[in-house]
């Protein structure tokens, strides 16, 4: 099989994967909620977020160093793959392993504490994950983490249906999460190569060395993504946070778009920018913002016009008073479009040391403004700064990497977007009351009919896309 025909395939299996997986995931948050009701819900967001802070505080960007480091001819593939788990392995346990005994510092109840001890090693796993996911990519091998990641997910819901029909508490679903995630794990390393310990000096020096900048933007990175969630548990009720941590899932599956489709463009930008083709950079750089802007906006548009029923259908007609939340939050998803854009483009041009000024400004603001704004107005305000967060990493970002390419992004498609997506969304609002299926639907069809007729995107680009060279 030639190398762009591979690269098609794992294209396709990444996309499709990562679809029935949020599928998945959503079904496991529908459960959740109807199960735990809004207060439970509450006191698992607030165990997740504490978790998901330590994990992505201690991140170091494992992930694309593995990658990068396995595409390098420098040291042998097996002897960096043993040295790069060694550390990842190292760390999780040190950092993640202890410091979940910090949530006893809280003043949560005994059921978050208890669920913190229970999810911590799903946690744990998340990060192993890391080393395995970068050898997938490195050897177009993402079949196997695709597969993974659906099968864990089986896990997960079918394990927590069959507790929600015997009735059973919250403790023990909390258990089932980190069995899912074991599960996942387990997947992944039995079809890796052979791992084993080792901490060779030389490798370990040159890791080091490529690891620091990112892993210093990572730390700050988690201060304005969850900082809100942190702090919030602190000055509202679980019941608001139960709220807050649903419509956060609806903005994650937004991000999860956006990251995707980088995921996907990105190697093309870096590509054209290294062999000194211009012409053809600028045409990827726009192409980013387009095929983003195309696939999130209208999602935007149909927040605001169905919040409430989406909120409903998601985790239970209880949460369906999380919907003037989820309207407010929704906002955050076009800042989190040109962040994922610039920043991608950033790593893309070496310019890592831009990004990462950028980014620890942003934590310090977003830090400051959480300090401020949630004691005086709860969601309210963690919802606020979450919109300024992104929004000013997405416009520093776009100014900062425009200079330095010599090229700025063109309006005119997003223009003609941002009219479709207002249209659809107006459309959709104006024939509520409606069954939510036959709401998305409708709404899907008008925008697929004004972005054909607008001609924004055309069939050539989706090619270019999903048949790289």
């Amino acid at each position: 099989m030639s190398l762009t025909r591979q690269i098609a395939q794992n294209t396709t299996i990444q996309l499709t994967g990562k679809a029935v997986s949020v599928l998945l995931g959503l079904l496991a948050v529908a459960i959740l909620g109807r199960a735990l009701g809004a207060e439970k819900f509450g006191w698992y967001v607030t165990a997740a977020g504490f978790l998901q802070f330590i994990g992505i505080l201690c991140d170091f960007g494992f992930t694309v160093t593995t990658a990068s480091m396995l595409a390098e001819p420098t040291y042998d593939k097996n002897k960096l793959l043993n040295v790069l788990f060694s550390w990842r392995f190292a760390t999780a346990l040190v950092l993640q392993g202890l410091s979940p005994f910090l949530i006893f510092f809280f003043p949560y109840p005994w059921e978050i504490k208890l669920a913190v001890l229970v999810m911590a090693l799903s946690f744990i796993c998340v990060s192993l994950n890391n080393i395995f996911i970068g050898w997938c990519q490195n050897q177009l091998k993402i079949k196997i983490q695709a597969l993974g990641e659906v099968i864990g997910r089986l896990v997960l819901v079918i394990g927590l249906f069959l507790l929600f029909r015997a009735h059973a508490g919250f403790l023990p679903m909390m258990l089932v999460i980190t069995i899912s995630s074991v599960v996942y794990t387990a997947y992944l390393w039995l079809n890796a190569p052979k791992v084993k310990f080792d901490f060779d000096g030389a490798i370990s020096k040159t890791l080091f060395a490529k690891i620091w900048p990112l892993a210093v933007a990572i730390m700050f990175n988690t201060i304005y993504l969850q900082g809100d969630r942190l702090l919030l548990p602190l000055y509202t009720g679980q019941v608001e946070v139960g709220f807050y941590g649903a419509a956060y899932r609806v903005l994650d599956i937004a991000a999860q778009a956006i990251f995707l489709t980088m995921g996907i463009m990105l190697p093309l930008i870096a590509y054209a920018w290294s062999r000194g083709l211009f012409e053809e950079f600028k045409k990827r750089f726009q192409m980013s913002i387009d095929l983003v802007l195309v696939i999130v906006t209208p999602m935007v548009a149909g927040i605001l016009a169905l919040a409430p029923p989406i909120m409903r259908l998601i985790a239970g007609a209880e949460f369906s008073q999380a919907g003037p939340v989820l309207r407010l939050l929704s906002i955050a998803i076009l800042g989190i479009c040109y962040g994922s854009v610039s920043g991608s483009i950033a790593i893309a041009l070496g310019r890592q040391r831009q990004l990462m000024k950028i980014t620890i400004i942003d934590a310090l603001l977003s830090l400051a403004g959480y300090l401020i704004f949630i004691p005086r107005y709860g969601v309210w305000g963690a919802a606020g700064v979450t919109i300024f967060s992104e929004f000013f990493a997405g416009i520093a970002l776009t100014i900062v990497i425009s200079r330095h390419a010599g090229y700025r992004p063109k309006i005119k498609n997003a223009v003609k977007i941002f009219f479709a997506s207002a249209l659809m969304g107006l459309l959709v609002l104006s024939i509520q009351p409606l069954n939510i299926f036959l709401s998305i639907l409708i709404g899907a069809a008008v925008y697929a009919i004004l972005v054909w007729a607008l001609k924004i995107i055309s069939k050539q680009t989706i090619s270019d896309v999903l048949l790289r060279e």
